[in-house]
């Protein structure tokens, strides 16, 4: 199959990348789906982090390399032996695929699949290989998912499917930012009744978790972040106060649960700051390789601390998207207001720069 795609062709090309277009919209040609795959007409992908990260060199990856992790669509064709999914079903796609019988499978979401986080660093599906290619030559699929095309094979472990009530845009977002955010406090540190919550950056992944505190109704919600308007929509979407991070360190305001999603050393150490004796910091934001943050081993022993890791909300995708999606049927989890902006495939260069910049929540490409 013939198909339209945003290849990143270098990792870290200097910005700002709306001049040095480190990615290129082309043509590439799609392999049929193999056993326990699916092909599905992409309807909406969410611009990540995870997609800069690779963009600015701090995740390297191999190249070229068709990006987009956090996506929805329609299935468009079965690979042989798929008897789970049917065409014309919606799906979610998310990135981090489970195989169900490795040791990090058996730990119910805490730790990451080992198959699975193998194939997404060579650039490969599950099953083995790529599906992607441009005038013969191979092109590396992005955490599973490529979904900055018209098309993508994808393994169905991959991908969960959702009512066909539920729009490409929210569907899209549940795959990643909500999954990551809300699987912080649904499954990594859930709140206990009356507890405060507090959230260290705003982008989609920190909204995401915002929302969660909010929809499980449990003690204050507390946003954190430099960015003014992010701040304000913070408030809107129902939390109690939202602070500079200057003013968080100024007031010693602490929380039971603190998330840490900017994916930086300095926000780790403003969110451990805040956590109450006896309180969880959960880290689900990824800096650098080489960022380092300074903790106190007597502060964790003395106030009896605990300090959680949690990779895509210490998620099971096939069990938490339903639950998600189904907080969003109900009103409860208004996604759609995480959208900062709709955009095209020719604009994914200039969307990398307002990520970078801090002036996004989630933008997503329409196709």
């Amino acid at each position: 199959m013939r198909i339209t795609g945003a290849v990143l062709e270098e990792v870290g090309r200097p910005g700002p990348w709306a001049d040095t277009r480190p990615v290129t919209v082309c043509g590439l040609d799609l392999a049929d789906p193999g056993p326990g795959e699916v092909v599905v007409a992409v309807e909406a992908a969410g611009v990540c982090h995870s997609d800069l990260s690779v963009v600015d060199g701090n995740r390297p990856r191999p190249v070229p390399m068709l990006l987009g992790h956090e996506a929805a669509g329609r299935v468009v064709a079965l690979g042989a032996g798929t008897t789970d999914l049917t065409v014309g079903q919606r799906v979610v796609m998310t990135f981090l695929p489970r195989c169900g019988q490795c040791a990090g499978c058996a730990t119910g979401g805490r730790v990451p699949c080992a198959p699975g986080s193998a194939s997404n660093a060579a650039g490969e599906l599950l099953g083995g290989g790529r599906r992607l290619s441009r005038d013969g030559a191979p092109v590396h699929h992005h955490l599973g998912v490529s979904g900055f095309a018209t098309h993508a094979v994808v393994d169905t472990r991959s991908v969960v499917a959702v009512p066909d009530d539920v729009p490409p845009e929210v569907a899209a977002v549940l795959g990643c930012a909500v999954l990551t955010g809300g699987g912080a406090l649904l499954n990594a540190a859930p709140p206990a009744p009356g507890e405060s919550v507090m959230v260290v950056g705003l982008g989609g992944v920190g909204m995401a978790a915002l929302l969660t505190a909010v929809a499980l109704g449990t003690g204050p919600v507390v946003a954190v972040d430099g960015v003014a308007a992010k701040r304000e929509l913070a408030l809107e979407l129902g939390a109690a106060q939202a602070l500079d991070p200057a003013e968080l360190a100024g007031r010693g305001l602490r929380a039971e649960v603190v998330v840490e999603a900017a994916g930086s050393a300095r926000a780790f150490e403003a969110a451990l700051a805040a956590t109450s004796p006896g309180g969880r910091t959960v880290t689900v934001g990824l800096p650098h390789p080489d960022a380092r943050a300074s903790i106190s081993p007597l502060l964790l022993v003395a106030e009896a601390r605990t300090v959680i890791g949690s990779y895509l909300g210490s998620a099971v995708p096939s069990r938490d998207i339903p639950v998600l999606a189904q907080w969003w049927r109900e009103g409860r989890l208004p996604v759609e207001a995480l959208v900062s902006s709709r955009i095209a495939l020719d604009d994914l260069n200039h969307a990398m720069d307002e990520l970078a910049a801090g002036r996004a929540v989630r933008q997503v490409v329409v196709l």
